[in-house]
């Protein structure tokens, strides 16, 4: 056992010279990779005033910390737009609902605009493919295999499919800020421009291959039209969780509720009347003023045994009314009900980023310019070196214009074969694979936690819940239920049990102390009634003392009536003792100076609480017990749960301190829920609160079990784990493709091999390298439900 230490040191948190800042969000449109991301935030960041800026491509969101006095959130808005990325202030007091149809509304047209300019590149593919046939025997087609076909179809394809994307990536690249666009604009305009010059000077004796930039733009609007719809699927879930709220509600009248209206959800005001019938929605938080149900709140908890409410019972928006018909009263509308606030919290967590994704932005935010300076090395060793060390790689390297790897006999020029080098490698490299591998895998994992009852507040608490090796919990309310009972009621005077209970619960009727409350539960329970008090005086952690019928009643600790002067028994204090080595707390009860008896009062140890320690204790995890309660109790508690390493009577102050030397050789979890442990929940690498603690324990832990289930510790560790390696998974597979595929598209196999990458098949890879890294992150979804 371990004692509590003695004086705490204070941290000294000086904000006196930090400037007033705010926090808003931008949605941001256009970006397509990892350094449109690191592009967006450097210019974000460049703004005087701009404290800080997260950026996030999956969820199109800017996230800008800034000082109110410095700089306008419009300013900002329109400056991006200005360089290419359009953007707008997000609304703050927008309904969940709205939220929901422009997400909607927003994808459907994204992937409209997708399919209409696949649709038009596989129309110019498949009369570009029609008309090479002849070079695998099949029989000439006169009209489409024309030359002037060729480049009539490859011109279409760069004007109408392509044009966004060559604007962009050439708007990109003269802002200072080249992306994959960039990139594919290089490798597509490249080809396209050399194929033009070997048809305007045929003397020069070059091949044309307008074939290739008609292909590239296929195969990367294919991949582009893939990766969106599984990067869609991967935001279902928040999605789906927002589109919960029902559109309308049905209102009624407090006096006459016999007629009901209904009207947007978004027009209810606090206090009105709703009726909801079975089956329906609850379409905002309420309290229920008629009718008894069964509720589904399977989105809250993830629990999908469903909840008997009755009058007085608090609703919350989005669970499902199965059974009965209901009045409830609004106590909550807009982003102040209880599944607005869940969707704030995932939408927080899907743009935090775990300290891995910053990394990853960072390199690929170098990234387009390290590729052009390659592609240029590779276009110059070649042209005036490679060809001529081996110059029979200018027959054996050739390739059909038909065939993405089809050998021809035709020797081709060193400037075509650099210059096809070149455009390869500027098409093969991928930084989209590496900015989507953590994105993607936290947009999944965060999400299924959410389903799951499990709100974890951004990638980089998933990062750090990964490395925990030290748990500590707080007792009361945490491994306790938080709601003491009466467990003994002796008496060592004249009264009855029932006597004793009932002065201490009139004393204690003008007190709101825990203990006090269960005091009068009980004796609610017995139908005893409280008797009239005055003169009350509390002195705090002690004990408390009134006059009842013009007789004085002393009620607390043994201490506090050892100072009042009562005398305690040996006999009483022995009894006392061993009711108090059980954890259970003893209150003493003296009338007119004399002993009367003591109440025993125990909080019971939540039903998952052995169950979970045990499991954590498998995985490897240090636990630890850290309490403000006394040492007998602390002890019990420990003893029952087998935490062999137990601070007691800690004060708030100290719990911070605790955790902080705790942190010293450890990553270290605290789980609590109250006021005084906000302090050690905001210290501790990890701060895990449950869902029915007090406000300022959930805004300050990083993670909320929303199903009041020590045992979903568990859950949000596997589901960390798993998430983490996803996210290792795509990081190591997005730098393999881009280590191996660069150096074969430079030709680093030719020489020896005979092997060469060409345009057409770096793009193939290009676009599958993307897919390959949303996908991994959707399998997760396979494990939906980590069953303990």
């Amino acid at each position: 056992m371990i004692k509590s230490p003695s004086s705490p040191t204070k941290k000294d948190i000086n904000n006196s010279t930090k400037p007033e800042s705010e926090t808003i969000v931008l949605d941001v449109n256009g970006m397509k990779c990892a350094g449109c991301v690191k592009a967006v935030e450097r210019q974000l960041e460049q703004n005087t005033g701009v404290i800080s800026a997260c950026v996030n491509l999956i969820t199109e969101v800017a996230v800008v910390e800034y000082e109110a006095k410095s700089i306008a959130p419009e300013t900002l808005a329109d400056k991006l737009t200005k360089t290419g990325f359009p953007s707008q202030l997000r609304q703050s007091d927008r309904t969940t609902y709205q939220a929901a149809a422009n997400n909607r509304a927003k994808r459907q047209q994204q992937s409209q605009k997708q399919a209409r300019q696949l649709v038009t590149a596989g129309f110019l593919l498949f009369f570009s493919s029609v008309g090479h046939l002849h070079h695998l025997g099949l029989p000439y087609i006169p009209v489409l295999s024309n030359i002037w076909i060729h480049f009539a179809l490859a011109t279409l394809a760069l004007l109408i499919p392509g044009r966004s994307l060559l604007v962009d990536g050439w708007r990109s690249l003269a802002g200072g800020m080249p992306n994959m666009n960039t990139l594919v604009g290089l490798g597509t305009t490249s080809a396209y421009l050399a194929s033009c010059w070997a048809l305007f000077v045929p003397q020069l004796g070059w091949e044309c291959f307008f074939d290739e930039p008609v292909m590239l733009l296929g195969f990367i609007l294919l991949g582009r039209t893939l990766e969106g719809k599984a990067r869609n699927r991967a935001s279902a879930a928040l999605e789906k969780l927002v589109s919960l709220q029902p559109p309308l509600a049905r209102l009624i009248g407090k006096k006459d509720d016999t007629e009901t209206i209904e009207i947007p959800v978004d027009r209810v005001k606090l206090g009105e009347w709703l009726r909801v019938l079975p089956g329906e929605k609850i379409p905002v938080d309420g309290a229920i003023v008629k009718g008894e149900t069964t509720l589904d709140e399977s989105m809250l908890t993830g629990e999908s045994v469903a909840v008997v409410k009755a009058e007085s019972d608090l609703v919350y928006a989005g669970t499902i009314n199965q059974s009965g018909v209901i009045t409830i009263e609004v106590t909550g509308i807009g982003k102040d009900t209880t599944l607005a606030k869940i969707i704030n919290l995932v939408e927080d967590a899907q743009t935090r980023k775990a300290p891995v994704q910053k990394l990853a932005d960072s390199i690929a935010g170098y990234f387009a310019y390290g590729v052009m300076a390659i592609a240029t090395l590779t276009f110059g060793f070649w042209y005036f070196y490679g060809t001529k060390i081996w110059d029979s790689v200018l027959i054996s390297a050739s390739y059909s214009m038909a065939m993405p790897m089809g050998q021809m006999t035709v020797e081709t020029s060193p400037l075509l074969l650099s210059l096809k080098l070149a455009i390869a490698v500027l098409v093969v490299a991928c930084p989209c694979a590496l900015g989507l591998a953590t994105p993607t895998a936290i947009l999944v994992g965060t999400s299924i936690g959410a389903e799951n009852g499990i709100l974890i507040k951004g990638g980089d608490i998933l990062e750090r819940v990964e490395k925990l090796d030290t748990l500590v919990f707080d007792k009361t309310g945490t491994l306790t239920i938080g709601k003491p009972q009466v467990t003994d009621c002796i008496s060592w005077g004249d009264m009855t049990s029932d006597e004793l209970l009932q002065l201490a619960a009139s004393v204690e009727s003008g007190s709101n102390h825990p203990l006090a409350k269960a005091i009068i539960s009980t004796a609610r329970q017995k139908a005893l009634s409280l008797w009239e008090t005055n003169n009350f005086k509390s002195e705090i952690g002690r004990g408390l003392s009134a006059m009842v019928m013009g007789k004085q009643v002393l009620l607390g600790n043994e201490l506090y009536l050892t100072e009042k002067q009562i005398e305690i028994a040996n006999e009483f204090q022995l009894e006392a003792q061993l009711l108090a080595q059980s954890g259970k707390t003893i209150v003493y009860l003296a009338l007119e100076d004399i002993l009367q008896g003591i109440i025993a009062i125990e909080d019971t140890i939540r039903p998952d609480a052995s169950k979970t320690i045990e499991q954590l204790k498998n995985m490897g995890l240090n636990i630890v017990l850290l309490t403000g309660d006394r040492a007998e109790v602390a002890q019990a508690v420990g003893q029952q749960l087998k935490i062999e390493q137990i601070f007691w009577s800690v004060k708030p102050g100290e719990k911070a301190e605790i955790i902080k030397s705790l942190q010293q050789n450890s990553t270290v979890a605290t789980i609590g829920d109250g006021i005084n442990d906000a302090p050690a929940l905001a210290q501790a690498d990890v701060g895990i609160s449950l869902q029915d603690s007090t406000d300022v324990a959930i805004a300050t832990a990083d993670i909320v079990l929303m199903q009041n289930q020590l045992s979903d510790i568990i859950r949000a560790i596997k589901l960390s784990q798993v998430t983490v390696s996803k996210i290792k998974q795509n990081l190591i597979w997005a730098l393999a493709y881009n280590v191996l595929a660069i150096p074969i598209a430079a030709g680093i196999l030719l020489p020896q091999y005979g092997l060469l990458l060409s345009p057409v098949l770096a793009a193939i890879a290009m676009a599958s390298s993307s897919i390959i890294v949303v996908t991994n992150s959707l399998l997760l979804n396979l494990n939906k439900n980590f069953e303990l």
